[in-house]
C-alpha cells in the first residue's frame, strides 16, 4: 500500500511539474512578444520609415537630362536638325501625356 501512495505522490509531483513548466513556457513568449513589439515601436520611433517618391523622382529626372545631354553631344548630326527633332518628340511626348490626362480626368479611359 506504501508504495501505491509512494506512486501516487510522483505522479502528482509530475503533473504539477509539468503544469508548472507550461505556464512558465506561456510567461516567456508572451513577454518575448511583448519585448519584440516594445522594440519594433522604439526602431520605429528613432528611425522613422521614409517616403522616397520625391528623391527617386528627381533622381530619374536628372538621368533623363544626363541622357538627352549625353545624345546632343554624341549625336552625329548638325546642331538645328537635332533641336528640329528633340523638339518634334517633347511635343510628340507631352501631346501624349495631355491626351491620357485628359481620358483619366474626365474618367473616359478603358471606356467602351
Amino acid at each position: 500500500m506504501n508504495t501505491m501512495k509512494m506512486n501516487n505522490v510522483v505522479k502528482s509531483i509530475l503533473k504539477t511539474a509539468v503544469y508548472l513548466m507550461d505556464q512558465t513556457a506561456d510567461t516567456v513568449d508572451r513577454a518575448s512578444s511583448r519585448a519584440s513589439s516594445m522594440a519594433e515601436d522604439a526602431r520605429d520611433a528613432i528611425y522613422p520609415r521614409e517616403d522616397h517618391t520625391l528623391r527617386n523622382f528627381l533622381a530619374f529626372a536628372a538621368g533623363v537630362g544626363v541622357g538627352i545631354g549625353a545624345g546632343m553631344l554624341l549625336a552625329p548630326s548638325s546642331g538645328e536638325e537635332l533641336r528640329n527633332n528633340i523638339t518634334d518628340k517633347v511635343q510628340e511626348i507631352t501631346n501624349r501625356v495631355s491626351s491620357r490626362a485628359d481620358e483619366y480626368s474626365t474618367g473616359t479611359e478603358g471606356g467602351i
